[in-house]
């Protein structure tokens, strides 16, 4: 039903192969533990116990309850999106479909770094709300999913496993429900051989988790709750880390900040309740009948269990440095157990993590630029500083680059107390390393709902691996053991202070077009305009060279519209504007979809740059780089405008903008303190971005001037919100009564009614047809206004299959002399994938005329 919105072209390129790695590298900077910190992980030495969480989207996890399992109880806890949220909505900024997936990914480490579980998702995509569980596992394909959840949990082997959702309506969205019903599928098939077979080649053996459970709910006007089911207090205080598990699902919610979900720091009880869904009942506690201590290891783990509380018996929270003698010994003694499986790895890398932590080494590896260009020279930092007396010797380091050895130094180093100590080295970064890209786009999706991911050292992984890894080989008492840690660019912003990001591996030379859709046909007069506005190639060279020979290239597919030799001096970081007058190269022919290319030669060879490197950067989470092929839509229809003087004023974030610019309109941006009766007399129409009035109280505050305005002659259009509320208080929007409702309109292919043909919206001054609501992606509308009555105007109806008609998607009436207008279709969307019909009706709703 729905069609994928990928914003242009994925890059194809080569990706990292990775293994599954439970701590994601990328978004960490290399703090040390503090000493309550270090106690709370020796006290989890002592537990074996883990724990798997399944929902269908970020920001569907349970917030206090991740907390309390992995904190509290010490569990190993994960939480599996089975989507990274790519198709929701975005309140921070204009990011949409894969872009805000890539956002949301990071909101999810981001809270994971609070609350202590490990993140893990599968390959599908979010391509929008649905309404039919059957649908979205068509357009999921359900076995490829199916299969990632089972490799995650054969991979992972949890304890038990927890549903945040039913198997039916009663979970609200059919992505949810879907989760649930794969989720059960997926308990069964990880414990059957005959269940994807091929997964057992690959380093995991079956898996029969103990029980499946529903964490039942009581929100959105459903209580699912019950007295008989299992029920646990969440919200129990934490002494050590000096709150309570509600408090801390607080600070964890609140990272989903492209989806508004700031939450208060919740005290008291917080009870929650569990219903068994599949294998022995939970009848005490949700570990029920499982061993979550080192008895589980025969023979061999009384005796680690033992030396491990010797430990904790005897931590001194001012002096942990007194315990590394006995952790290292913990280490020896561990690594000659003859018992070697998942609890191994995870309890080993605990161990060492442990002994850097409690001798106060802190060790980095850093760069002082954001990027590293293939073939060119990068400088790296290896940085230590152990703050205690402890007798640790550095003996090695290495770095690894893409998976291969690039660099290794033997040091046998003795570690002076309190000593800074650098080791700076620099290399040329290998031509065949693979440049930086989210793994999951490494391929052109499977399906529409499915990204192609076929390797199982990257099947469930957060992110990929950094580019580059160091690694510290430390020893004591002739037993060594290596902290592993990403290079990473280091830098001090001057309001935020020292920064970590990713380190990212680019091209030599990277390309962009300034435009996402380019109008060909648009026109004020009702004829063709032979002026075509003109598309502004621009590249960047990373590398330094004197007299290039560069072509210059302008694609429509694999058919050249354009070339140009030049020779060009080339410098490092600069960037080159190249404009096409896109009337003499499209004069006698049409195009669809536009590319660049430059080509040149270098090191011997010769190269075409055809990708764009995209950085997305928010404050609360790590810088995100991405590239793909940067195509220009081609929209060669006519579209007819009429001149009228515009404002905007920004929403949650929206391309909008840019396409009135591309229909030729002169748009102003408009403020608070430009809501004024003088200023807004300049304009013919107002238009209100999505969801500003449920981020801007000002609106509200400022209804009455805009009412004034609207009498006056002038039109105000405003897009959806999505609540009837701007914080604890009622939105109030135009000059009549008004509220907005959960209805929406998900198949972007749904009927449209034309409930009144004669009406301007849909003749002048384009005439608007079926024609014009062909080609739309993800979905129609999104919450409509109801109900819709005098002296509002409905102009369209539509409905999802088997469901009544709608009339709340575009209304407007009239005030004054001027009007109101309502548009809850998804124009923020359709703009932006080139959809005709959205520009003229957009074009239209602009030109309706004021009354006399």
């Amino acid at each position: 039903m729905f069609q994928c919105i990928i914003q242009r072209c994925l890059f194809c390129c080569l990706i990292i192969t990775i293994f599954f790695n439970p701590i994601p590298l990328l978004a960490q900077s290399p703090l040390a533990m503090g000493s309550a910190e270090i106690y709370q992980q020796l006290r989890q030495l002592q537990v074996l116990g883990s724990v798997l969480y399944i929902g269908a989207h970020p920001d569907d996890e349970n917030n206090s309850l991740l907390p309390y399992l992995a904190k509290e109880k010490k569990y190993r806890t994960a939480y599996l999106s089975l989507t990274r949220g790519d198709g929701g909505q975005n309140l921070i900024g204009p990011e949409q479909g894969i872009e805000l997936g890539l956002i949301r990914t990071q909101e999810l480490l981001a809270a994971r770094r609070i609350d202590g579980a490990e993140q893990y998702f599968s390959s599908a995509y979010e391509f929008g709300f649905s309404k039919s569980a059957n649908e979205t596992l068509r357009y999921w394909n359900k076995q490829k999913v199916l299969a990632d959840m089972v490799w995650v949990i054969r991979k992972f082997q949890p304890d038990i496993i927890i549903n945040r959702f039913p198997p039916d309506a009663r979970a609200g969205h059919a992505h949810h429900t879907a989760s649930a019903m794969l989720s059960i599928e997926a308990f069964k098939a990880a414990a059957d051989a005959t269940q994807f077979p091929e997964q057992l080649k690959e380093g995991v053996t079956i898996w029969q988790a103990k029980r499946l459970l529903w964490n039942t709910f009581n929100f959105g006007g459903a209580n699912t709750t019950s007295d008989t089911q299992l029920k646990i207090d969440a919200g129990v205080y934490n002494p050590i880390i000096g709150k309570n598990y509600g408090e801390l699902g607080g600070e964890a919610r609140s990272m989903h900040k492209s989806q508004g979900e700031g939450r208060p720091r919740r005290k008291g009880q917080i009870y929650e309740y569990f219903a068994t869904i599949a294998g022995d009942s939970a009848k005490n506690s949700l570990m029920d009948g499982i061993v979550t201590d080192w008895n589980r290891i025969p023979n061999e783990g009384a005796a680690l269990a033992l030396a491990i509380q010797a430990i904790i018996d005897h931590y001194q929270f001012d002096h942990s440095e007194k315990s590394v003698e006995a952790l290292v010994k913990l280490y020896h003694q561990f690594q000659n157990i003859s018992f070697i499986g998942s609890w191994w790895y995870q309890k080993k890398k605990e161990i060492e993590d442990l002994i850097i932590a409690c001798a106060g080494v802190f060790i980095e590896a850093t760069t002082d630029t954001e990027y590293a260009v293939s073939g060119e020279k990068l400088t790296v930092n290896f940085f230590l500083n152990k703050r205690t007396d402890v007798n640790l010797q550095l003996d090695r380091i290495l770095l690894n680059t893409s998976g291969e050895q690039s660099y290794d130094t033997i040091l046998n180093k003795a570690t002076p107390a309190n000593t800074n100590w650098l080791l700076s080295e620099s290399f040329t970064v290998p031509l065949k390393t693979s440049y930086s890209q989210p793994y999951w786009f490494a391929k052109p999706m499977a399906d529409i709902g499915t990204f192609n991911v076929t390797d199982y050292g990257l099947i469930g992984n957060a992110e990929s691996d950094p580019a580059f890894v160091a690694k510290f080989v430390f020893s004591m008492n002739e037993i060594s053991w290596t902290i592993t840690r990403p290079v990473q660019y280091k830098y001090v912003d001057p309001v935020r202070g020292e920064l970590h990001q990713p380190l990212i591996v680019i091209a030599p030379m990277v390309i962009s077009l300034d435009k996402q859709v380019l109008l060909a046909k648009v026109s004020n007069t009702g004829k063709s305009n032979t002026s075509i506005t003109p598309l502004l190639l621009q590249f960047k060279s990373n590398f330094t060279v004197p007299a290039i020979p560069i072509k210059i290239s302008l694609k429509d597919g694999e058919q050249y519209l354009f070339s140009k030799d030049t020779l060009m001096d080339l410098n490092a970081g600069s960037i080159y504007p190249y404009t096409f007058d896109m009337n003499q190269i499209l004069e006698n022919k049409t195009a669809s979809n536009i590319s660049a290319e430059i080509s040149y030669e270098g090191n011997g060879k010769k190269y075409a740059a055809v990708h764009y490197l995209k950085a997305i950067k928010y404050d609360h989470i790590p810088a995100i780089h991405y590239f793909y092929k940067d195509n220009t839509i081609v929209v060669n229809d006519l579209i007819k405008t009429v001149s009228k003087k515009l404002a905007y004023i920004i929403g949650a974030g929206d391309l909008v903008p840019e396409a009135l610019a591309q229909l030729g309109y002169t748009v102003d941006y408009l403020k608070e303190a430009d809501i004024t009766p003088e200023k807004l007399s300049k304009y013919q129409a107002v238009m209100v971005g999505i969801r500003a009035y449920n981020i801007h109280e000002w609106l509200t505050n400022k209804n009455d001037v805009l009412n004034q305005y609207i009498s006056k002659g002038g039109h105000l259009i405003v897009q959806y919100l999505k609540t009837n509320q701007v914080g604890n208080k009622k939105v109030k929007v135009g000059p009549y009564a008004f509220s907005i409702t959960n209805t929406r309109i998900t198949e972007e292919n749904a009927p449209v009614n034309m409930l009144n043909p004669s009406h301007p919206f849909l003749n002048y001054p384009n005439k608007i047809s079926d024609n014009d609501f062909k080609g739309w992606v993800q979905e129609r509308s999104t919450y409509q206004m109801e109900p819709v009555a005098a002296p509002y105007n409905a102009v369209l109806s539509m409905n999802d299959t088997g469901e009544k008609q709608t009339e709340g998607s575009l209304i407007t009436a009239q005030y004054g002399k001027g009007n109101f207008t309502y548009i809850s279709m998804t124009l923020f969307r359709q703009l932006p994938a080139g959809v005709t019909g959205a520009y003229r009706l957009l074009a239209n709703i602009i030109a309706l005329k004021p009354h006399p």
